[in-house]
């Protein structure tokens, strides 16, 4: 060693020592770089023209030969580097066992720092970016050190399969949970607005059509037993595409009215209630408690978009549409609410006026809420539940953390109720 050092200017010596610290940091790196990068997101970079995710993304099919490379790489220079050292400290300040000691400690610190440590928070920090450039100088290594490989590979698949723990040769495919996790932490790629549908999208099968549909109390319906100048006027005001029909028992819907086509005969003929009635279409009637997404196909695959809610003595409850569907992936886009308030947001001093019928769902999105929806559906039905009893007076109860003051009621329940925004409920304690 003595030797090999006396035929090297020092400059030399400290410069091959510098550039295996280098080295041995750059395969750090371009490990932890290649275990941590998202292989989804290498391979979106990769169908986007990007040649060095591509090739990445190749390299990590091969996992195993991958970490031999860059395992075997790093662990043959960090046993150089302090032998290197060693001749160095030993060729300037003579044969003495403090020099080794002292030499054994700076190697060790400076392969910690600079070798192990900064690359692999480097690496961590920006995975597929660095993966997408490494790639480049791992390829050649797996070439050189393909006769290496094979017998590693080999010999370690040998050990695991004498232990039991050969792995398995299938791909492995992403959870329902990951993916959800995935779409919780993709705030920095992927727009609020469409993160919140991807998110709907995975809570929709846990909705039943009774957490969509508008309740029986609600609907809009058309009595044919009415005078004719009653049906022309109610047509003629109403806002909607299609109208539930009965004649004269409210509680027996007979069918679904076309408004827009039923508009069309205004004013041509004197109109009779057969001509209205030859327009109806045969309802469609879905049992409460049907899945939304099954509803979903339903509509699909029938071309159509509205359908009323059958409890299980055959009693509407109420009406769902494919809109009320869609609302509940993308948002409100209609206008209507006529449960909430015109603004629906706090108010600049923490509360907020709410409807006894307004939807536990909607407060829930609107006002970002935690308000439980496995028993009633409306504010109203909550704190009644919670009551046991319709208020006589005016009264205030905790639900869920939220503090709400009943500002109005009758016989029939809950009018009108003044939520407090909850660090504001929390302060008034």
């Amino acid at each position: 060693m003595d030797t090999f050092f006396d035929d090297w200017p020092f400059i030399a010596q400290v410069a091959l020592v510098l550039f295996l610290l280098a080295l041995s940091g750059f395969f750090s790196m371009a490990e932890t770089s290649m275990l941590s990068s998202n292989r989804h997101r290498l391979r979106a970079m990769a169908n986007g023209g990007n040649p060095g995710a591509a090739l990445a993304e190749r390299l990590l099919k091969r996992i195993d030969s991958l970490l031999s490379v860059l395992l075997i790489s790093n662990n043959l220079i960090n046993t150089i580097l302090p032998i290197l050292v060693t001749g160095i400290a030993l060729h300037l300040f003579g044969d003495s066992g403090l020099v080794l000691t002292i030499a054994t400690l700076v190697v060790a610190l400076l392969i910690i720092i600079f070798s192990e440590i900064t690359p692999k928070v480097i690496g961590a920090a920006f995975p597929e970016k660095i993966a997408s450039h490494v790639g480049w100088f791992i390829l050649p290594l797996t070439y050189a050190l393909k006769p290496l490989l094979w017998f590693i590979n080999n010999f370690v698949s040998g050990l695991m399969r004498v232990s039991g723990l050969e792995t398995s040769k299938e791909n492995r495919t992403m959870s329902k949970e990951e993916l959800h996790s995935l779409v919780l932490e993709s705030n920095r790629f992927v727009s609020n607005h469409h993160r919140n549908i991807l998110l709907n999208l995975f809570n929709l099968e846990n909705i039943l059509v009774d957490d969509v549909m508008t309740p029986r109390s609600k609907i809009e319906i058309l009595d044919l037993s009415r005078p004719i100048d009653e049906v022309v006027q109610q047509l003629e005001t109403c806002y909607h595409n299609k109208l539930p029909v009965c004649d004269g028992d409210s509680e027996r819907i007979i069918g679904i009215l076309p408004v827009k086509k039923t508009l069309s005969l205004l004013g041509h003929t004197v109109l009779k209630h057969q001509d209205f009635k030859a327009l109806v279409n045969e309802p469609y009637f879905i049992p409460s408690g049907t899945p939304v997404l099954q509803q979903m196909q339903f509509f699909q695959d029938n071309q159509q978009r509205l359908s009323l809610v059958v409890n299980e003595y055959g009693e509407v409850l109420g009406l769902v549409t494919f809109e009320d569907i869609v609302e509940e992936l993308i948002g409100e886009f209609t206008t209507s609410f006529s449960s909430l308030s015109n603004d629906p947001h706090w108010l600049a001093d923490g509360t907020y006026i709410a409807s006894g019928g307004a939807s536990l769902r909607d407060l829930n999105r609107l006002l970002d809420l935690d308000l439980p929806l496995d028993g009633p559906r409306t504010l109203n039905g909550l704190i009644l539940e919670k009551l046991e009893a319709i208020p006589d007076h005016d009264v205030s109860i905790r639900i869920a953390g939220i503090v709400m003051e009943i500002v109005q009621f009758d016989d029939q329940g809950v009018k009108t109720v003044k939520l407090y925004q909850p660090q504001l409920a929390a302060s008034k304690d």
